[in-house]
């Protein structure tokens, strides 16, 4: 038995050997031929929301980001019960959905009973969005629009409805809220709806010693090292996740933060 494993494996290795390709034609036979050698930085985070494995220019529908986004299922119903919820808002009206992604906000939109959707997406997700689109029938209602919206040209002059899944983490951070407000100022009607228009933020207090062991006292003895002059940095970088509800130890606290989008300009207040 063993005798047959070793031959397998020296059979294995002479195989890989012989297929092994030059360091130069692997690199060239993984890259993507249309893919300009100036991609920005700008580029790679859009493309991010196409793609899961470590290259830019792959993708897997069924890991996240997307995957995620889509089984976050308050994030998501609650812009599909908005919708459906407030047909009158979406029927026979013209709606821009602006970052797209898989269209899942433009099927909504669709199925409410919109004229036409126009779902905006800068990433590779483009493509795929305009099969999902093809696949539920409703190719004659939305049209996909592959591009950055700052640098598109919609097929009419002006829009009804703009929705968006705009929000970041910390609801600001990393959103897509500059993108929105350039879409409202150039192509929704006077009297037209932004969804969503207003956001408001809480914060609390969470005890989670299992995180803090794991995440922060690590650095105090790292294979026999001291590396805690790294928990500083550890401790107040920001983390995204979900907790159980015996872990938050306060009241929640309004902080008052208001987004306004029907106005030329932003309003942001936050009083403390």
């Amino acid at each position: 038995m063993a005798s047959t494993k070793n031959n397998h494996n020296e059979q294995g290795s002479e195989q890989t050997q012989n297929t092994k390709l030059p360091f130069k034609d692997a690199d060239e036979s993984m890259c993507d031929a249309d893919v300009a050698d100036d991609t920005t930085s700008a580029d790679y985070y859009f493309d991010s929301y196409s793609h899961f494995g470590k290259s830019p220019r792959k993708f897997h529908l069924l890991s996240p980001p997307l995957a995620e986004m889509l089984k976050d299922v308050v994030r998501t119903k609650s812009y599909r019960d908005v919708i459906y919820k407030n047909k009158f808002l979406i029927k026979d009206k013209v709606v821009l959905d602006v970052g797209a992604g898989t269209g899942i906000l433009s099927l909504f939109c669709a199925k409410a009973g919109a004229a036409h959707v126009y779902a905006v997406e800068c990433s590779q997700m483009a493509d795929t969005a305009k099969e999902i689109v093809k696949s539920n029938g409703f190719s004659d209602v939305i049209t996909v629009l592959k591009g950055k919206i700052e640098e598109i040209e919609l097929p009419v002059p002006k829009v009804d409805v703009i929705v968006s899944e705009w929000m970041g983490y910390f609801l600001v951070y990393e959103n897509m809220l500059d993108t929105v407000l350039y879409a409202r100022n150039k192509w929704l009607v006077d009297g037209g709806v932004v969804l969503p228009d207003k956001a408001s933020l809480y914060l609390t207090a969470i005890e989670d010693a299992h995180y803090k062991e794991d995440k922060v006292e690590f650095w105090n003895d790292v294979y026999g090292f001291d590396m805690s002059c790294i928990k500083r940095r550890a401790i107040t970088e920001p983390l995204v996740d979900t907790v159980d509800g015996n872990q938050i130890v306060t009241d929640s606290k309004l902080l008052k933060l208001h987004l306004s989008l029907w106005l030329n300009g932003m309003i942001i207040s936050m009083p403390l």
